[in-house]
């Protein structure tokens, strides 16, 4: 059994760990409100602009997406990897880094490049991966007009020819204890619904074709902010969860130390007792 100031040691340093796990996990619950609150106000506007799209596209005959809806061969391919610049959130980017591999091992025979947002999921990519460009600075201040410029290098990277496919792998926040990796096709467009009728009682200025041609960039730059929006709130959430169960794990270990330790020195102290009297009993005799 390790001696009583070994033990003292232990339950000093795990005390201090959960002290500061838990004013992690506080930390993390206040930024969580926010992120939560912005993606929520965000997902009915991303929503609304889809479905628009979608009805004045389905309304149109021909191609009306341009360059945005080629469908070329497929001989390069681009993942987009969203992560977090900081750990302690449990399997968070492990998980969003795993799909990734799924993702680039599902073009055998293609050239898979990554576009990494987000340190973590850079640092381990890179190490068996091209990496062509990594954006973790974008979290220094999360604004749309930063997200805009990377929607904006991306598609310039398919309608200039360098990928003929581009996809993102990110986290969905769902609550503060789940989070969904999702795979999204960034571009070319997906096919939009034909089934979706648009109200016959519209009168469009400019023309529908102008109105979808405008409408498809801003589609894009929104998608892509909705799902940082979306890995920002769910790494909070994931953060809180971790630090909630690193504390309670803790608490559970400083627990059982001080048990060991109040029978260690009981042990002691009755050690000590028979000691005393083993020597009084000698000097009786």
């Amino acid at each position: 059994m390790a001696n009583l100031k070994e033990i003292r040691n232990r339950i000093t340093s795990v005390s201090s760990t959960m002290q500061i796990t838990s004013a992690m996990k506080m930390v993390s619950a206040a930024k969580l409100k926010k992120a939560q609150d912005a993606i929520t106000a965000m997902r009915p506007y991303a929503e609304k602009l889809t479905e628009l799209l979608q009805s004045l596209s389905a309304s149109l005959e021909g191609e009306v997406g341009g360059a945005f809806t080629t469908q070329r061969e497929i001989k390069k391919v681009l993942v987009v990897v969203v992560t977090s610049n900081r750990g302690l959130c449990g399997a968070f980017n492990s998980n969003v880094i795993k799909q990734a591999k799924l993702v680039s091992e599902s073009y055998p025979g293609k050239q898979v490049d990554f576009f990494t947002i987000g340190k973590k999921g850079n640092d381990t990519i890179k190490k068996t991966h091209q990496v062509i460009e990594n954006k973790s600075e974008v979290y220094d201040d999360l604004t749309f007009e930063k997200v805009a410029q990377i929607a904006q290098q991306l598609t310039d990277l398919f309608t200039s020819g360098a990928y003929d496919k581009i996809e993102i792998v990110y986290n969905q926040f769902k609550n503060a204890a789940t989070q969904i990796v999702q795979t999204e096709q960034f571009l070319p467009l997906a096919p939009m619904q034909s089934n979706v009728a648009v109200a016959a009682d519209y009168i469009f200025e400019p023309s529908k074709e102008e109105i979808v041609l405008t409408l498809i960039p801003k589609s894009l730059k929104t998608q892509l902010y909705k799902s940082i929006r979306d890995s920002f709130a769910a790494e909070h959430g994931a953060r809180m969860t971790a630090m909630h169960k690193a504390t309670d794990n803790a608490t559970a270990l400083r627990n059982q130390l001080k048990l060991t330790y109040n029978k260690a020195r009981q042990a002691a102290i009755t050690n000590e007792i028979l000691e005393i009297v083993g020597g009084a009993e000698a000097l009786n005799n």
